[in-house]
């Protein structure tokens, strides 16, 4: 990756957070990733009166046990993921409902608030092995805070593995611009589904 495409993606990043989001009519190019009715996991899903949400998915070429791994080892995301500044699990052993990470990612700048650091607090919801994943929690920067919600779906397909993504974002700054909130969390899914990608690839 060139480093004006990794300073473009980092800048871009509102909140691969997988925090832990119909696009609006004036959100733009967001909307062409929308597939349809709302992922779960164990038959629990995103916030269904969050405003700014995206959804989008990708077919990653590589075993299934490999894109889990690297999903799941929240520890390694920032080897694979510059957009993520540091990352620490809370709690030890395999992901699971109940574990919790830490971790960063920078925010570009936008009409409601000026460019800063996002710490994340996610907390694992619902997990079915090599399946499915949500999580749920705060990110808080400078004038910023986000409650967030996101869920992974994972599918054999052939010649790989269906990675689906859909992510809410609730709160006043984010709320106060929909359609610029929801473009900066497009671009951060998108950034982390072609990471992983890559990565795993």
């Amino acid at each position: 990756m060139t480093s004006s495409r990794r300073s473009t993606r980092a800048r871009a990043t509102l909140l691969t957070v997988p925090l832990v989001l119909g696009v609006l009519g004036a959100a733009g190019p967001a909307a062409a990733a929308d597939h349809g009715g709302s992922l779960t996991c164990r038959g629990a899903g995103v916030d269904p009166d969050a405003r700014v949400r995206y959804r989008t998915q990708t077919v990653i070429h590589a075993p299934l046990r490999t894109v889990w791994k690297l999903q799941t080892d929240v520890a390694r995301w920032p080897s694979w993921q510059a957009p993520v500044t540091s990352a620490e699990r809370l709690d030890h052993g395999p992901l699971r409902a109940g574990s919790a990470f830490r971790w960063t990612t920078p925010v570009p700048p936008n009409p409601a608030t000026p460019a800063t650091s996002l710490s994340i607090t996610s907390t694992v919801g619902q997990v079915k092995h090599d399946s499915c994943l949500r999580w749920t929690g705060p990110a808080d920067g400078e004038g910023l805070h986000i409650d967030g919600v996101h869920v992974w779906n994972f599918s054999k397909v052939k010649g790989g593995v269906l990675v689906r993504t859909e992510e809410t974002h609730t709160g006043p700054q984010v709320d106060a611009d929909v359609p610029a909130a929801t473009r900066i969390l497009a671009d951060g899914l998108e950034g982390w589904l072609a990471d992983l990608k890559a990565a795993a690839e």
